[in-house]
């Protein structure tokens, strides 16, 4: 006869209670954890539904016909032309500049610390690539203004190149977000399973072809989407456009010319004396409702490069 068991009395079992005792630090961390995500979703939707108000009354003034807001050159609130082109014109060359930086520099430095670096060197040169994305960027904008655009001019002539032009201002946010794209390609590139690598090196494949036809193939959805948000990045920064490519709001893509981009102009204005519910007051959360779209585009395309793209390793 089997031996009673602890917890059995008179020849009878006890109930067993399975159910898992409640922590109090689990439940703390898991509300502290929704509460997170309930505070980025609430802030997002408050910043929608401030710009979404705000631009219906710049809309709704008789003044603005979206027609035109939307597809005509030329903004000059002082004689009611709202053409928002020039504006988007302009953030678009910076930002596309950037990224012909950026892309190459960034793209070569994962490349790098991913394949070719050892950890030691990896370890060290790391912080000092993403130290560049903790310079303040007014700083960045400053550099922009006294240094590359007189090298431009002395490149290309003081006659060829403004004062102000995008060019510089390009080339500096290139530098600005080459750490981002950088780190983000890195980790891409880093979560690629060694085992394509050594097998790519059994058939004789050199280290660069290993990298370019194996390693980066396999990480092209981390690597792109790095590109995008680098994009994005680009297409949002204010100080460096406000102080190194002008507050000419011009239509033009000559990138030694001075222009004014979307964040730029929304920088300009809201520094002056605004009258509340003025037409150039409802007009910043206008131009930010289009920088907004633009970049909900951006990462909308992000997620889907992300998910076509993605490769499953088990």
């Amino acid at each position: 006869m089997a031996a009673s068991e602890p917890g059995m009395t008179g020849g009878s079992r006890a109930a067993l209670d399975l159910r898992r005792k409640p922590r109090i630090g689990e439940s703390i961390i898991q509300l502290l954890l929704f509460l997170s995500g309930f505070i980025s979703i609430f802030t997002t939707l408050g910043i929608v539904w401030v710009l979404g108000q705000e631009s219906l009354k710049f809309f709704a003034d008789p003044k603005v016909n979206i027609g035109e807001f939307l597809t005509t050159t030329v903004w000059q609130p002082q004689i009611d032309a709202f053409g928002i082109l020039p504006l988007i014109n302009a953030t678009l060359m910076v930002s596309i500049i950037a990224m012909l930086v950026a892309i190459p520099l960034g793209l070569g430095a994962a490349i790098y610390l991913s394949e070719y670096a050892a950890p030691r060197i990896r370890n060290t040169l790391k912080p000092i690539v993403e130290l560049l994305a903790g310079v303040p960027t007014v700083v960045y904008g400053y550099f922009a203004l006294t240094f590359v655009t007189p090298l431009l001019r002395s490149i290309f002539g003081s006659d060829t190149v403004s004062i102000y032009n995008d060019l510089a201002a390009g080339l500096v946010v290139g530098v600005l977000i080459t750490p981002l794209i950088a780190t983000l390609s890195e980790d891409a590139l880093s979560a690629v399973p060694s085992g394509l690598r050594q097998a790519s090196f059994g058939l004789g494949a050199t280290r660069w072809e290993t990298a370019v036809q194996v390693v980066l193939p396999a990480a092209l959805s981390g690597v792109i989407a790095a590109f995008i948000v680098g994009m994005s990045r680009a297409v949002g920064e204010t100080m460096i456009v406000a102080l190194a490519a002008g507050a000419s709001p011009n239509f033009t893509f000559n990138p030694f010319e001075p222009a004014e981009t979307m964040t730029g102009h929304i920088a300009r204005i809201s520094g002056g004396d605004l009258s509340y519910n003025s037409i150039d007051y409802t007009s910043i959360f206008a131009i930010g409702l289009v920088l907004f779209m633009i970049t909900l585009v951006l990462n909308y395309v992000s997620r889907l490069v992300v998910k076509r793209f993605r490769e499953v390793y088990e």
